[in-house]
């Protein structure tokens, strides 16, 4: 049976984005605040520790239709990656042997959010 989680994260701070030329004191602190708003909100939604394997969806909820290239949004959920599972444990480590992804998507319109699907795999041979 496969076992799926929801996580949203969402904050009132910008989204970190590639095309973004912030000092790097400013950068380092929203990467530090989305990483510690990960590890909060799996806290809070008592998500499991030490998975084997997992693959990660992140559907990026804009508040306007505009259109934008999502994966410039990438930062961001590294930041939140590095938040779940250096912080939190959800995986030993994020290299390829135990994270898919993750993937971005364009989530819709709405309060500006990161919706995470986590989906447990099997373990790799």
């Amino acid at each position: 049976m496969t076992r799926t989680w929801t996580l949203t994260v969402a904050s009132a701070l910008p989204m970190l984005n590639l095309n973004q030329r912030h000092h790097w004191a400013k950068k380092a602190q929203l990467t530090k605040h989305w990483r510690a708003l990960a590890l909060t909100n799996a806290m809070d939604a008592d998500l499991p520790r030490n998975l084997s394997r997992v693959h990660i969806v992140a559907h990026v909820i804009k508040p306007t239709n505009r259109q934008y290239d999502v994966h410039n949004l990438m930062p961001t959920l590294k930041a939140c990656v590095d938040g779940l599972v250096s912080d939190y444990g959800l995986l030993p480590d994020d290299t390829n042997a135990h994270l898919i992804g993750p993937d971005l998507r364009q989530g819709g319109k709405g309060d500006p959010a990161i919706v995470l699907t986590i989906t447990e795999l099997p373990p790799c041979d």
